[in-house]
């Protein structure tokens, strides 16, 4: 049931590890300005296929995930170059 109470301890959990990993996240990305556009271009990404979807033009989530998971993946390779 949607109104009970594990459900609700369970939001309240989630609430509270939001917002204690919250400032952690932040300064991560204030150190990694490259991370924010990485973000922005998952939303754009989200938001093409969504108006894809819309449109009755399929897009496989494969090639998203891969696209993003490959992204991300670039990205940690540039932090650990940057780093050393």
């Amino acid at each position: 049931m949607p109104g009970t109470i594990e459900s609700r301890h369970g939001a309240r959990r989630a609430s509270r590890n939001w917002l204690i990993s919250v400032k952690a996240v932040g300064r991560f990305v204030d150190r990694h300005p490259a991370i924010k556009m990485l973000a922005f271009s998952f939303l754009i990404l989200i938001c093409v296929s969504l108006v894809g979807k819309g449109l009755d033009f399929h897009i496989p989530k494969g090639y998203i995930y891969f696209a993003m998971a490959f992204s991300v993946g670039v990205e940690i390779l540039n932090i650990r170059v940057r780093r050393n």
